[in-house]
């Protein structure tokens, strides 16, 4: 896998820099999205931002390369998989907090309208 996901002589550090720090940011950009209510499309923009971030702190502190594509795509993918994780996960908690009368949530990633009881029926 090295030279197809990293470059960094051991895949450790870049579990380190790109996986735990920058999936912890990304996720944190996610919710932060999430939690201001602004629309998913707004993500990438700071995901693209924070990718050249974590390139950075390879070439800094690892002596990666900093101007390379492939390494920053590589890098860009897993953040916006975590910042997209991150989104959802905060965004099912505010639907079923915010409306619980209309959602109910189907797991850490989703929500539902719920289904009318037949005590309300009657």
């Amino acid at each position: 896998m090295q030279g197809i996901l990293y470059e960094e002589p051991s895949i450790w550090l870049f579990a380190l820099v790109t996986i735990i720090m920058g999936g912890w940011a990304a996720w944190m950009t996610g919710r932060a999205i999430a939690l201001t209510w602004r629309p998913l499309w707004q993500l990438p923009v700071y995901i693209l931002i924070l990718g050249f971030a974590v390139r950075f702190i390879h070439f800094a502190l690892f002596h990666g390369t900093l101007l390379t594509l492939h390494y920053y795509l590589v890098d860009t993918v897993i953040l916006v998989g975590f910042a997209l994780a991150g989104w959802r996960y905060t965004r099912a908690g505010q639907m079923t907090t915010q409306y619980r009368w209309l959602y109910e949530r189907t797991g850490p990633f989703g929500w539902r309208a719920k289904q009318p009881s037949a005590d309300a029926a009657a």
